[in-house]
């Protein structure tokens, strides 16, 4: 090979001989068959490694090439490497990184295109346990495209986090004439290299495709002063480049890249090294962390990090138990003279921890952490030590009688066995314990299956009732802590309980097989079970299992309900209603059905559930969602009612009519309208145009839905019915009764939320903002915690998520914020309401009959309307202010009385226009449309027929 395209420099400082094999054979199979792999030795190298080295360049000699460096260290190395390359790129690659097939054909390719002197592409590296590769998720944003910048300045990212730490190369000319080095003074000397090389050089191309794998797990506390060292180096870099806008980004990511996982891993690591680790830092920190960076961080991790910088090994113990265990209370938190909650530490802005919201809930709410400090084994007794942490502002009742137990329970949770806890000593900050016990005589497990214990404690004081996880350090037991075991299936089963710490950082045991009667019965039951009979068998159960499986899945079901059951007559009579595929008892349907039971017609109904029965009457016939029951349900049933759709593969049977009520007016493009339908192919849209076409009726509250749903989903004129939503008859009731009877009392269910009257109602429904799949949570776009802190004596805050989504609320003031997301009926949350905020979401057609205000907070608005496609100009038909952030939304909160005065006509007509045919009589007219074979007559007209 004269002149190779890339050389590719492996350095040899660490890993053994299989890593370096990979690597050089990652190099060798290149898809670009002009790439040299340029083996850099250390003058320590082992003969083992010398002989791997010198096996691979035997194998090519004319594409591997041996360099012994005589020097040891990773700078002098990757240097030696530079000055010996001969490609027109130069990458470097450390032992154990491997190329993709295609990487230098990538990268040369990108490189000719754009004449860059910098093409670089994603890496991957191994994840904690180093089984699983994943690329850092910023790379997602960096490397979203291919493309080519001019300058530095234009891709910043590059040096926010380490993205040229690997996955590049440089054209090796560019790297003679700016002298580009790696800093022979520095352990990390890849970090401050990569930005260096980028702000000197010219054009800059980013490929999007993946360049390397296999890098190896970083370690922030291996070598914590190099790295700061190195994260120093390049802040000067941007500040030298006129970014030093970016040193704030820069600074936050090494936070979070480096220094949070660091604090998370503390469990993981014997004593000693925490130890160490915690002088370091408080020797290189101070100074190295900016503060404003650290306050831009959540909570918990600007308390490890500062813990860590103040050399505290404990307390960042501490910090990375709550980090790991999300929620639960690792320190006696206190309250400042400012009523601000802190860690233990005095009151610190970085301390603070009041988001959180530890200080709203009650000892038997909380999860506090039980640190197990001592576990000794003697012979079948066995000593546990530990303290039960405890908040400053709350506790067990003093006038109670405190006691614990201890259990240990099988981890699949069916079998428990309990062991007193003999010393309680209670004080400020927390329950100190200890308990002895005799293992061996209390676990009792039969053997074969239930090996794994899982141990907690559960403190009560008569009133409330405290369970935590025992956490430790992982080098807290080891295995001299073993005991005997005595399984009731004999100790051929196992005969040693083993306690270990799991990846979650609490106690558990394990029986084990140590001697020899238990380990030759296990290799008997191994062989028993693997031997080609048993294999045989286990092949027939798992091709049973999963032909029951195949019975019970939905294809089968649809089958049977296709073939078989719309054979079937239909039932007269009998009508199946269903709510938003099942998930409540509310909306239209619910509205229907209550009118007739009013009216005592003679229908046999049954309701669908998806996943709880929990509210639904009590004395409704119930069938769960695609059961047989459901299925038979809908085969006979002579009318469906819903107001979402019935399964799409189920067809409707013959004699059956339907009844959609529909779920809310249009402002988002429906349908066939929308862009994602328009976009799928033939059979995709026909079988959409077949599910709707089940439609005998279909409700509309205004000419604009005739305009848009009609059109939309693509109905004939017959299927409409101009009634309006029977859900809205108890919005019209209720505007009346404000107008007769003002707005207090509140309904019946104010008293059940525990809603004060002093405090205004405000209800936040957003919309469904994912696409097609389950239900999922989703984080809410308005901070409920900033709503509280601001609002909390004035609002109530009631979160109503959508149906398909779920609500994350963080904890605030009682009685500031409701999760209302599982109440069945929206109407009687929009009845109590007296301030409605939403965004695009259909509710705000309904709220608007109220007459109340509205409030819309929408930031997303433009991006949201490109998207989806809208029907209309929001801000133009807006019937309410039309918020873009928080801090609008908060101002027109502030003064709401003088921000609605402006939108009263607005919202008038806004009602006018989307609800014309909403009179409050809804669900008598469709009663009285759709069933009306079924209608009682009443008695005069019985009478007078009678007479006749």
């Amino acid at each position: 090979m004269s002149t190779p395209d890339f050389s590719c420099v492996i350095t040899a400082a660490e890993g053994g001989q299989e890593a370096l094999t990979a690597s050089v054979e990652s190099v060798l199979d290149q898809s670009l068959r002009a790439v040299e792999a340029l083996v850099v030795l250390p003058a320590g190298a082992p003969d083992a490694l010398r002989a791997a080295a010198g096996s691979l360049a035997g194998r090519s000699p004319d594409r591997v090439r041996l360099l012994d460096a005589g020097t040891d260290s990773v700078a002098s190395l990757r240097n030696a490497g530079l000055d010996a390359a001969r490609g027109t790129y130069v990458l470097v690659l450390d032992v154990g990184e491997r190329l993709q097939q295609h990487a230098c054909r990538n990268l040369g390719e990108a490189g000719a295109r754009s004449r860059a002197d910098l093409v670089a592409g994603r890496w991957s590296r191994f994840t904690g346990d180093g089984t699983k590769e994943r690329e850092p998720s910023w790379q997602h944003t960096l490397f979203a495209r291919s493309r080519t910048v001019g300058r530095f300045a234009d891709a910043p990212e590059l040096a926010v986090h380490d993205a040229l730490v690997t996955g590049f190369c440089l054209r090796r000319d560019a790297v003679e004439r700016h002298g580009l080095r790696y800093d022979e003074d520095l352990t990390h000397c890849g970090i401050p290299f990569g930005p260096l090389a980028a702000s000197v050089v010219g054009r800059i191309a980013l490929v999007r495709r993946r360049i390397v794998t296999g890098r190896a797990v970083p370690d922030a506390g291996r070598d914590l002063a190099g790295l700061v060292e190195a994260h120093r180096r390049v802040c000067h870099v941007l500040v030298a480049q006129g970014l030093a806008d970016l040193r704030e980004e820069r600074d936050r990511a090494f936070l979070l890249d480096h220094l949070v996982p660091l604090v998370r891993g503390f469990p993981e690591r014997p004593a000693e090294g925490r130890d160490r680790i915690a002088a370091t830092a408080a020797r290189v920190l101070p100074g190295s962390v900016p503060e404003a960076a650290l306050l831009t961080l959540p909570p918990v991790e600007r308390v490890g990090v500062r813990l860590l910088e103040r050399g505290d090994a404990d307390g960042v113990l501490t910090a990375a138990y709550a980090l790991r265990r999300r929620g639960t209370v690792a320190a006696p938190l206190v309250t400042g003279d400012d009523g601000r909650v802190y860690w233990p530490g005095g009151p610190d802005p970085v301390l603070d921890v009041t988001e959180l919201g530890h200080q709203y809930r009650a000892f038997g709410e909380l999860k506090l952490m039980n640190r197990l400090t001592r576990y000794e084994a003697e012979g079948r007794r066995v000593l546990l030590e530990g303290r039960l942490v405890l908040p400053a502002h709350t506790g067990p009742d003093p006038d109670g009688a405190l006691t614990a137990h201890l259990e240990f329970r099988v981890r699949d949770g069916s079998r428990t066995f309990r062991a007193p806890v003999d010393t309680l000593r209670p004080d400020a900050t927390g329950i100190g314990w200890s308990a002895r016990t005799d293992l061996t005589r209390l676990l009792r497990p039969f053997g074969p299956r239930d090996t794994v214990w899982d141990a907690r404690m559960v403190v009560e004081d008569g009133r409330s009732r405290s369970v935590s996880d025992l956490f430790a350090a992982h080098d807290l037991v080891g295995p001299s802590e073993r005991s005997p075991a005595r399984p009731r299936l004999g100790r051929v089963t196992g005969d040693t309980w083993q306690p270990y710490i799991t990846l979650r950082d609490h106690l558990a045991l394990r029986l084990e097989a140590r001697r020899r009667p238990a380990r030759t019965a296990r290799r008997l039951v191994h062989y028993a079970t693997h031997f080609r009979p048993a294999r045989h068998a286990r092949l027939l159960l798992r091709g049973l299992r999963k032909r029951l499986d195949g019975l019970r899945s939905r294809g089968f079901k649809t089958s049977v309900y296709r073939s078989w059951l719309l054979r079937l007559p239909v039932r007269k009579g009998s009508v199946v209603f269903e709510s938003h595929m099942g998930t409540c008892y509310g909306d239209s349907p619910r509205a229907v059905h209550e009118e007739v039971r009013a009216r005592g017609l003679p229908l046999r109904c049954v309701w669908s559930y998806a996943d709880s029965p929990a509210g639904f009457p009590a004395d409704a016939r119930l069938v769960r969602r695609w059961s047989w029951r459901y299925l038979w349900a809908l085969a006979r049933a002579e009318y469906w009612v819903d107001n979402q759709g019935f399964p799409l593969t189920l067809d409707k049977p013959s004699g059956t009519s339907y009844l959609q009520t529909w779920h809310g007016s249009a402002y988002k493009r429906m349908g066939f309208d929308e862009t994602r339908v328009r976009l799928q192919n033939a059979p995709q849209r026909e079988r959409l145009q077949q599910a709707v076409g089940r439609f005998d009726h279909f409700l509309v509250r205004s000419a604009h839905d005739e305009r848009t749903l009609a059109r939309a989903y693509r109905l004939p004129e017959s299927t409409l019915l101009r009634t309006g939503y029977p859900r809205n008859d108890a919005l019209i009731a209720a505007r009346a009764r404000d107008d007769a009877e003002g707005r207090l009392p509140r309904p019946a269910l104010a008293a059940e939320l525990g809603l004060p009257d002093h405090r205004k109602v405000v209800l936040y429904a957003p919309t469904f903002r994912g696409g097609p799949g389950k239900r999922r949570r989703q984080r809410l776009l308005l901070d409920a915690a900033r709503f509280a802190e601001r609002f909390g004596d004035t609002y109530t805050l009631l979160v109503r998520a959508h149906y398909l989504e779920a609500a994350s609320l963080p904890a605030c003031p009682p009685g500031t914020v409701v999760d209302v997301s599982h109440h069945h009926d929206v109407s009687e949350l929009l009845a109590l309401s007296d301030v409605l905020v939403t965004d695009y979401s259909s509710i705000m057609f309904d709220y608007a009959l109220l007459d109340r205000p509205i409030v819309l907070f929408a930031p997303d608005l433009d991006a949201y309307a490109a998207e989806r496609g809208s029907y209309f100009d929001l801000r133009e038909k807006a019937p309410g202010p039309v918020t873009a952030t928080e801090e609008e939304l908060f101002a027109v909160l502030s003064r709401l009385k003088t921000a609605d005065t402006g939108f009263q006509e607005r919202r008038a007509a806004f009602a006018e226009e989307f609800g014309a045919y909403d009179r409050g009589d809804a669900a008598r007219a469709v009663v009285d449309t759709v069933f009306a074979r079924h209608l009682v007559p009443s008695r005069t007209a019985r009478t007078g027929e009678a007479r006749r």
